[in-house]
Protein backbone atom coordinates (compact mmCIF):
# COMPACT_ATOMS: atom_id res chain seq x y z
CA UNK A 1 0.00 0.00 0.00
CA UNK A 2 1.39 3.60 -0.59
CA UNK A 3 1.47 6.46 1.77
CA UNK A 4 -1.26 8.37 0.23
CA UNK A 5 -2.96 5.32 0.53
CA UNK A 6 -2.33 4.54 4.05
CA UNK A 7 -2.66 8.40 5.27
CA UNK A 8 -5.83 8.58 3.82
CA UNK A 9 -7.38 5.19 5.63
CA UNK A 10 -5.84 6.86 9.13
CA UNK A 11 -7.56 10.02 8.16
CA UNK A 12 -11.17 7.58 7.80
CA UNK A 13 -10.45 5.80 10.83
CA UNK A 14 -10.01 9.14 12.88
CA UNK A 15 -12.90 10.02 11.32
CA UNK A 16 -15.11 7.75 12.47
CA UNK A 17 -13.59 7.01 16.01
CA UNK A 18 -14.58 10.99 16.33
CA UNK A 19 -18.43 10.50 15.16
CA UNK A 20 -18.57 7.46 17.43
CA UNK A 21 -17.27 9.32 20.29
CA UNK A 22 -19.75 12.12 19.77
CA UNK A 23 -22.69 9.19 19.22
CA UNK A 24 -21.61 7.64 23.08
CA UNK A 25 -21.46 11.12 23.99
CA UNK A 26 -24.84 11.88 22.83
CA UNK A 27 -26.43 9.17 23.89
CA UNK A 28 -24.76 9.25 27.35
CA UNK A 29 -26.06 12.52 27.54
CA UNK A 30 -29.55 11.40 26.65
CA UNK A 31 -29.16 8.82 28.85
CA UNK A 32 -28.30 11.42 31.68
CA UNK A 33 -31.10 13.44 31.32
CA UNK A 34 -33.81 10.58 31.11
CA UNK A 35 -32.31 9.10 34.60
CA UNK A 36 -32.49 12.96 35.83
CA UNK A 37 -35.77 13.58 35.39
CA UNK A 38 -36.78 10.01 36.58
CA UNK A 39 -34.98 10.86 39.84
CA UNK A 40 -36.36 14.33 40.24
CA UNK A 41 -39.97 12.81 39.23
CA UNK A 42 -39.24 10.39 42.08
CA UNK A 43 -38.39 13.03 44.26
CA UNK A 44 -41.30 14.85 44.04
CA UNK A 45 -43.59 12.32 44.32
CA UNK A 46 -41.93 11.01 46.74
CA UNK A 47 -42.76 14.05 48.98
CA UNK A 48 -45.62 15.39 47.30
CA UNK A 49 -47.88 13.78 50.01
CA UNK A 50 -48.60 13.62 53.84
CA UNK A 51 -46.27 12.12 55.56
CA UNK A 52 -48.36 8.55 57.68
CA UNK A 53 -47.20 7.86 60.87
CA UNK A 54 -48.86 4.89 62.94
CA UNK A 55 -49.72 7.55 65.93
CA UNK A 56 -49.69 10.47 66.88
CA UNK A 57 -50.94 11.94 69.89
CA UNK A 58 -52.36 15.23 71.19
CA UNK A 59 -49.98 16.01 73.42
CA UNK A 60 -47.12 16.05 70.69
CA UNK A 61 -49.51 17.56 68.15
CA UNK A 62 -49.46 20.64 70.34
CA UNK A 63 -45.77 20.71 71.02
CA UNK A 64 -45.10 21.05 67.05
CA UNK A 65 -45.52 16.65 66.56
CA UNK A 66 -41.92 16.44 68.82
CA UNK A 67 -42.91 13.31 71.22
CA UNK A 68 -39.88 10.74 71.66
CA UNK A 69 -37.83 12.56 74.41
CA UNK A 70 -40.48 13.87 76.49
CA UNK A 71 -43.29 11.59 76.34
CA UNK A 72 -43.86 10.41 79.86
CA UNK A 73 -47.28 8.42 79.99
CA UNK A 74 -49.31 5.54 78.68
CA UNK A 75 -48.27 6.18 75.19
CA UNK A 76 -44.83 5.68 75.89
CA UNK A 77 -45.74 2.40 74.19
CA UNK A 78 -46.41 3.44 71.10
CA UNK A 79 -44.18 6.61 70.62
CA UNK A 80 -40.41 5.52 72.75
CA UNK A 81 -40.95 2.52 74.81
CA UNK A 82 -37.63 3.60 76.63
CA UNK A 83 -39.84 6.23 78.20
CA UNK A 84 -41.91 3.72 80.42
CA UNK A 85 -38.47 4.28 82.29
CA UNK A 86 -40.17 7.65 83.63
CA UNK A 87 -43.20 6.04 85.13
CA UNK A 88 -43.26 6.31 88.77
CA UNK A 89 -46.39 4.70 89.36
CA UNK A 90 -49.29 3.01 87.48
CA UNK A 91 -51.49 3.84 85.08
CA UNK A 92 -54.56 2.45 83.57
CA UNK A 93 -56.65 4.25 81.52
CA UNK A 94 -59.94 3.02 80.52
CA UNK A 95 -60.82 5.12 77.57
CA UNK A 96 -59.08 8.21 75.91
CA UNK A 97 -61.05 8.99 72.57
CA UNK A 98 -59.03 11.46 70.57
CA UNK A 99 -60.75 12.90 67.22
CA UNK A 100 -59.44 15.03 64.76
CA UNK A 101 -60.62 17.13 61.48
CA UNK A 102 -59.48 19.69 59.43
CA UNK A 103 -60.36 22.99 58.45
CA UNK A 104 -62.21 22.31 55.67
CA UNK A 105 -63.70 19.27 56.87
CA UNK A 106 -66.89 20.61 57.64
CA UNK A 107 -67.32 22.65 54.91
CA UNK A 108 -66.89 19.71 52.37
CA UNK A 109 -69.22 17.11 54.96
CA UNK A 110 -71.59 19.41 57.18
CA UNK A 111 -73.21 16.67 59.25
CA UNK A 112 -72.15 13.79 57.96
CA UNK A 113 -68.86 13.58 58.72
CA UNK A 114 -69.16 10.21 59.85
CA UNK A 115 -70.37 8.89 56.23
CA UNK A 116 -66.99 10.17 54.84
CA UNK A 117 -65.22 6.93 55.87
CA UNK A 118 -66.85 5.35 52.91
CA UNK A 119 -65.37 6.01 49.33
CA UNK A 120 -68.15 6.88 47.30
CA UNK A 121 -70.04 9.30 49.96
CA UNK A 122 -66.28 10.95 50.12
CA UNK A 123 -66.46 11.20 46.07
CA UNK A 124 -70.12 12.67 46.44
CA UNK A 125 -68.93 15.36 48.66
CA UNK A 126 -65.39 16.11 47.16
CA UNK A 127 -67.09 16.84 43.45
CA UNK A 128 -69.27 19.66 44.98
CA UNK A 129 -66.19 20.77 47.31
CA UNK A 130 -63.53 20.58 44.47
CA UNK A 131 -59.86 21.58 45.86
CA UNK A 132 -60.75 21.24 49.30
CA UNK A 133 -59.24 18.43 51.86
CA UNK A 134 -61.16 16.50 54.30
CA UNK A 135 -59.51 14.29 57.15
CA UNK A 136 -61.23 12.56 59.93
CA UNK A 137 -59.26 10.63 62.33
CA UNK A 138 -60.36 9.06 65.73
CA UNK A 139 -58.66 7.07 67.84
CA UNK A 140 -58.43 4.73 71.15
CA UNK A 141 -55.72 3.72 73.34
CA UNK A 142 -57.10 1.83 76.41
CA UNK A 143 -53.89 0.47 78.32
CA UNK A 144 -52.01 -0.63 81.56
CA UNK A 145 -48.73 0.41 82.21
CA UNK A 146 -46.56 0.17 85.01
CA UNK A 147 -42.72 1.12 85.37
CA UNK A 148 -40.74 -0.39 82.76
CA UNK A 149 -43.78 -2.73 81.12
CA UNK A 150 -46.85 -1.78 79.82
CA UNK A 151 -49.71 -3.03 77.51
CA UNK A 152 -52.34 -1.77 75.19
CA UNK A 153 -55.11 -2.30 72.71
CA UNK A 154 -54.66 0.40 69.70
CA UNK A 155 -57.46 1.39 67.17
CA UNK A 156 -57.70 3.90 64.38
CA UNK A 157 -59.76 5.49 61.81
CA UNK A 158 -57.96 7.79 59.32
CA UNK A 159 -59.49 9.54 56.08
CA UNK A 160 -58.32 11.83 53.55
CA UNK A 161 -59.64 12.86 50.67
CA UNK A 162 -59.83 15.67 47.82
CA UNK A 163 -61.54 16.03 44.26
CA UNK A 164 -58.54 17.37 42.21
CA UNK A 165 -60.23 19.79 39.17
CA UNK A 166 -57.34 20.35 37.20
CA UNK A 167 -56.10 16.78 37.32
CA UNK A 168 -59.80 15.64 37.37
CA UNK A 169 -59.14 13.40 39.86
CA UNK A 170 -59.89 11.75 43.11
CA UNK A 171 -57.36 11.21 46.16
CA UNK A 172 -58.69 8.94 48.69
CA UNK A 173 -56.50 7.49 51.24
CA UNK A 174 -57.78 5.26 53.97
CA UNK A 175 -56.29 3.43 57.07
CA UNK A 176 -57.86 1.17 59.76
CA UNK A 177 -55.58 -0.19 62.36
CA UNK A 178 -56.32 -2.63 65.16
CA UNK A 179 -53.30 -3.31 67.37
CA UNK A 180 -52.46 -5.04 70.87
CA UNK A 181 -48.95 -3.58 71.73
CA UNK A 182 -46.70 -4.37 74.79
CA UNK A 183 -43.62 -3.12 75.49
CA UNK A 184 -40.56 -2.85 78.14
CA UNK A 185 -37.45 -0.77 79.29
CA UNK A 186 -34.43 -1.94 81.03
CA UNK A 187 -32.62 1.21 83.21
CA UNK A 188 -28.87 1.80 83.58
CA UNK A 189 -26.79 3.30 85.30
CA UNK A 190 -29.02 4.62 87.81
CA UNK A 191 -31.24 5.19 85.21
CA UNK A 192 -29.51 8.03 83.36
CA UNK A 193 -30.11 5.60 79.85
CA UNK A 194 -33.01 3.58 79.43
CA UNK A 195 -33.18 0.92 76.74
CA UNK A 196 -36.86 -0.03 75.58
CA UNK A 197 -38.48 -2.30 73.02
CA UNK A 198 -41.78 -2.94 72.20
CA UNK A 199 -44.06 -5.42 69.91
CA UNK A 200 -47.20 -4.95 68.12
CA UNK A 201 -49.74 -7.41 66.30
CA UNK A 202 -51.53 -4.89 63.69
CA UNK A 203 -54.55 -5.86 61.90
CA UNK A 204 -54.11 -3.03 59.32
CA UNK A 205 -57.07 -1.99 56.13
CA UNK A 206 -55.88 0.02 53.90
CA UNK A 207 -56.42 2.15 50.69
CA UNK A 208 -54.52 4.39 48.82
CA UNK A 209 -55.67 5.67 45.77
CA UNK A 210 -54.48 8.92 43.59
CA UNK A 211 -56.28 8.61 40.56
CA UNK A 212 -59.61 7.37 40.81
CA UNK A 213 -62.11 8.61 38.14
CA UNK A 214 -64.81 10.77 39.21
CA UNK A 215 -67.16 9.39 37.57
CA UNK A 216 -66.83 6.18 39.56
CA UNK A 217 -69.91 5.17 40.89
CA UNK A 218 -70.73 1.97 43.85
CA UNK A 219 -67.06 2.35 45.08
CA UNK A 220 -66.24 0.58 48.39
CA UNK A 221 -63.61 -0.41 51.09
CA UNK A 222 -64.11 -4.08 49.72
CA UNK A 223 -63.31 -3.19 46.60
CA UNK A 224 -60.70 -0.49 46.93
CA UNK A 225 -58.84 -2.02 50.09
CA UNK A 226 -56.41 -3.69 50.80
CA UNK A 227 -55.78 -5.80 54.10
CA UNK A 228 -53.28 -7.77 55.98
CA UNK A 229 -51.79 -8.86 59.48
CA UNK A 230 -48.30 -7.60 60.60
CA UNK A 231 -46.17 -7.90 63.30
CA UNK A 232 -43.92 -4.90 64.38
CA UNK A 233 -41.71 -3.77 66.58
CA UNK A 234 -39.79 -0.04 67.70
CA UNK A 235 -36.60 0.20 69.97
CA UNK A 236 -36.12 3.06 71.75
CA UNK A 237 -33.38 4.92 73.79
CA UNK A 238 -33.16 7.97 76.49
CA UNK A 239 -30.47 9.53 77.79
CA UNK A 240 -30.39 11.79 80.50
CA UNK A 241 -27.49 13.76 82.43
CA UNK A 242 -28.04 14.06 85.85
CA UNK A 243 -27.39 18.11 85.87
CA UNK A 244 -29.58 21.10 85.81
CA UNK A 245 -32.08 21.25 82.83
CA UNK A 246 -32.31 17.52 82.88
CA UNK A 247 -30.81 17.17 79.09
CA UNK A 248 -31.97 14.64 77.07
CA UNK A 249 -31.03 12.63 74.11
CA UNK A 250 -33.47 10.20 72.75
CA UNK A 251 -33.84 8.04 69.71
CA UNK A 252 -36.43 5.36 68.48
CA UNK A 253 -35.58 2.79 66.20
CA UNK A 254 -39.49 2.08 64.57
CA UNK A 255 -40.64 -0.48 62.42
CA UNK A 256 -37.41 -2.52 62.80
CA UNK A 257 -36.45 -4.55 59.44
CA UNK A 258 -39.71 -3.17 57.97
CA UNK A 259 -43.46 -3.93 58.44
CA UNK A 260 -45.01 -6.21 56.74
CA UNK A 261 -48.72 -7.06 56.77
CA UNK A 262 -48.50 -10.25 54.90
CA UNK A 263 -48.21 -12.79 58.07
CA UNK A 264 -51.73 -13.91 57.68
CA UNK A 265 -55.00 -12.44 55.69
CA UNK A 266 -56.72 -9.79 57.03
CA UNK A 267 -59.48 -10.01 60.09
CA UNK A 268 -62.09 -7.73 58.82
CA UNK A 269 -62.75 -7.36 55.12
CA UNK A 270 -60.08 -9.67 53.99
CA UNK A 271 -59.72 -8.67 50.92
CA UNK A 272 -56.97 -10.36 47.88
CA UNK A 273 -53.81 -8.24 48.52
CA UNK A 274 -51.92 -6.77 51.43
CA UNK A 275 -51.29 -3.50 52.15
CA UNK A 276 -47.71 -1.93 51.31
CA UNK A 277 -45.46 -2.62 54.14
CA UNK A 278 -44.01 0.06 56.34
CA UNK A 279 -40.67 1.13 55.89
CA UNK A 280 -38.48 1.44 59.31
CA UNK A 281 -37.23 4.71 60.11
CA UNK A 282 -34.73 6.38 62.68
CA UNK A 283 -35.77 9.14 64.61
CA UNK A 284 -33.80 11.54 67.30
CA UNK A 285 -34.96 14.42 69.56
CA UNK A 286 -32.79 16.66 72.07
CA UNK A 287 -35.00 17.78 75.59
CA UNK A 288 -34.58 20.38 78.70
CA UNK A 289 -36.60 20.34 81.33
CA UNK A 290 -35.94 23.73 83.52
CA UNK A 291 -38.09 24.33 87.12
CA UNK A 292 -39.24 27.80 87.46
CA UNK A 293 -40.77 27.64 90.98
CA UNK A 294 -42.62 25.29 93.13
CA UNK A 295 -45.27 24.43 90.94
CA UNK A 296 -44.19 25.49 87.98
CA UNK A 297 -41.64 23.88 85.44
CA UNK A 298 -41.53 23.39 81.53
CA UNK A 299 -40.06 21.06 78.70
CA UNK A 300 -38.32 22.28 75.64
CA UNK A 301 -37.48 19.65 72.91
CA UNK A 302 -36.72 19.19 68.75
CA UNK A 303 -37.08 16.29 66.88
CA UNK A 304 -35.81 14.79 63.78
CA UNK A 305 -38.04 12.36 61.51
CA UNK A 306 -36.17 9.72 59.51
CA UNK A 307 -32.72 10.61 59.69
CA UNK A 308 -31.56 8.03 57.06
CA UNK A 309 -33.20 8.92 54.19
CA UNK A 310 -29.96 10.16 52.49
CA UNK A 311 -31.19 13.18 51.06
CA UNK A 312 -34.61 11.51 49.18
CA UNK A 313 -36.74 14.18 50.82
CA UNK A 314 -35.53 17.74 49.63
CA UNK A 315 -37.89 19.34 52.22
CA UNK A 316 -36.14 19.33 55.72
CA UNK A 317 -38.77 21.02 57.33
CA UNK A 318 -41.48 18.56 56.83
CA UNK A 319 -39.16 16.27 58.82
CA UNK A 320 -39.02 18.73 61.29
CA UNK A 321 -40.44 19.26 64.94
CA UNK A 322 -39.90 21.02 67.78
CA UNK A 323 -42.33 22.49 70.92
CA UNK A 324 -42.82 23.60 74.25
CA UNK A 325 -44.84 22.93 77.27
CA UNK A 326 -45.42 24.88 80.34
CA UNK A 327 -47.15 22.95 82.89
CA UNK A 328 -48.40 24.27 86.49
CA UNK A 329 -48.98 22.24 89.02
CA UNK A 330 -49.70 19.02 87.04
CA UNK A 331 -53.42 20.44 86.60
CA UNK A 332 -52.94 22.98 83.59
CA UNK A 333 -50.52 22.06 80.79
CA UNK A 334 -50.11 24.92 77.85
CA UNK A 335 -48.15 23.99 74.91
CA UNK A 336 -47.25 25.58 71.75
CA UNK A 337 -44.50 24.63 68.54
CA UNK A 338 -43.88 24.09 64.75
CA UNK A 339 -44.88 21.43 62.76
CA UNK A 340 -42.81 21.05 59.82
CA UNK A 341 -43.52 24.68 59.09
CA UNK A 342 -46.89 25.39 60.55
CA UNK A 343 -47.55 26.60 63.86
CA UNK A 344 -49.21 24.10 66.63
CA UNK A 345 -51.04 25.03 70.00
CA UNK A 346 -52.19 23.15 72.35
CA UNK A 347 -54.33 23.20 76.24
CA UNK A 348 -54.85 20.52 79.14
CA UNK A 349 -57.00 20.13 82.21
CA UNK A 350 -56.09 17.45 84.42
CA UNK A 351 -58.53 16.83 87.61
CA UNK A 352 -58.33 13.68 89.83
CA UNK A 353 -58.54 11.16 87.01
CA UNK A 354 -59.47 13.10 84.41
CA UNK A 355 -58.21 14.36 81.19
CA UNK A 356 -59.28 16.93 79.04
CA UNK A 357 -57.12 18.02 76.17
CA UNK A 358 -57.58 20.31 72.92
CA UNK A 359 -54.87 20.92 70.29
CA UNK A 360 -54.47 22.66 66.80
CA UNK A 361 -51.72 22.12 64.16
CA UNK A 362 -50.89 22.16 60.57
CA UNK A 363 -49.71 19.68 58.32
CA UNK A 364 -47.89 19.97 55.21
CA UNK A 365 -49.60 18.17 52.10
CA UNK A 366 -47.81 20.16 49.28
CA UNK A 367 -44.30 19.60 47.70
CA UNK A 368 -41.40 21.31 48.45
CA UNK A 369 -41.57 23.56 45.23
CA UNK A 370 -45.15 24.24 46.20
CA UNK A 371 -46.20 24.10 50.33
CA UNK A 372 -49.81 23.49 50.89
CA UNK A 373 -51.20 23.42 54.52
CA UNK A 374 -53.58 21.83 55.91
CA UNK A 375 -55.41 22.87 59.02
CA UNK A 376 -56.33 20.73 61.74
CA UNK A 377 -58.09 20.98 65.13
CA UNK A 378 -57.87 18.08 67.59
CA UNK A 379 -60.34 17.31 71.09
CA UNK A 380 -59.35 13.88 73.87
CA UNK A 381 -61.25 13.19 76.44
CA UNK A 382 -59.91 10.41 79.19
CA UNK A 383 -60.76 8.67 82.52
CA UNK A 384 -57.60 6.74 83.47
CA UNK A 385 -56.13 5.79 87.49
Amino acid sequence: MSFPDSLSTTVWIIAVRIKMNRLIAETTSMKMRILLGLIICCRLSAHAEERYEFYNGIRALGMGGASIAVVNDETALLVNPAALGKLRDYFITIIDPEIAVSQQTEEIAGTDILKMIGPQSALEKALVNADKRMHLRSQLFPSIVVPNFGFGLFAKYEVNSEFESTANVFKYDYTNDYAGVFGFNFRLFSGMMKLGASARVVNRVEIRKEDIDPTSTGLSLKTLASEGLGIASDLGLVITAPVALLPSIAGVYRDVGRTSYTFRDGLLINPANAPSSTAETIDVALSIHPIHGRQMRSTWTIEYRDVFTYGKETDQLRRTHAGVELNYADALFVRAGMNQRYWTAGLELAMFNYQFQAASYGEEVGTAAETREDRRYVVKFSFRF
